[in-house]
């Protein structure tokens, strides 16, 4: 079944429409055929005692670029959950701007699996992240 997938205007308005991506200030970078791209401003209140953005964010950050892919994949006519994800972190960020590539490698009838790319302003490696969610079902008010 083919769905209409979301433009790029629908997915940074669905990824703003979330109150925790408002509130970590992520943003939509750039939509992929295949994924998005989000970033996120190293903000004070996001730092570790280390004064380096905390792991969290980052984790938070691949979550949420797999999840607005694959609402934007279906149109965001299927409700999704996470349900499981594993991070490395290579390099910790102290400034600038962290970005979040997503790209679907496995879009099935129950599971769907996305792989994120975590740079820097200076596209160093700071993380990769595999990321699995489930499809609950088709939202009744989807749109």
């Amino acid at each position: 079944m083919r769905h209409r997938k979301l433009n790029t205007r629908e997915t940074g308005i669905l990824l703003r429409k979330i109150p925790f991506n408002k509130l970590l200030g992520m943003r939509l970078s750039r939509v992929h055929s295949d994924g998005i791209t989000i970033e996120c401003k190293v903000d004070p209140r996001l730092v570790n005692l280390l004064g380096v953005l905390h792991g969290g964010v980052s984790a938070a950050l691949a979550d949420a670029a797999v999840g607005i892919s694959i609402h934007r994949h279906f149109g965001g006519l299927h409700s999704i959950a996470t349900v499981e994800m594993k991070i490395n972190y290579f390099r910790p960020v102290a400034k600038g701007r962290v970005f979040a590539r997503s790209r679907l490698l496995r879009v099935g009838s129950t599971l769907c699996v996305g792989r994120v790319d975590i740079v820097d302003e200076r596209r160093r490696a700071v993380g990769t992240a595999l990321v699995t969610y489930m499809l609950l079902g088709a939202r009744e008010n989807a749109g």
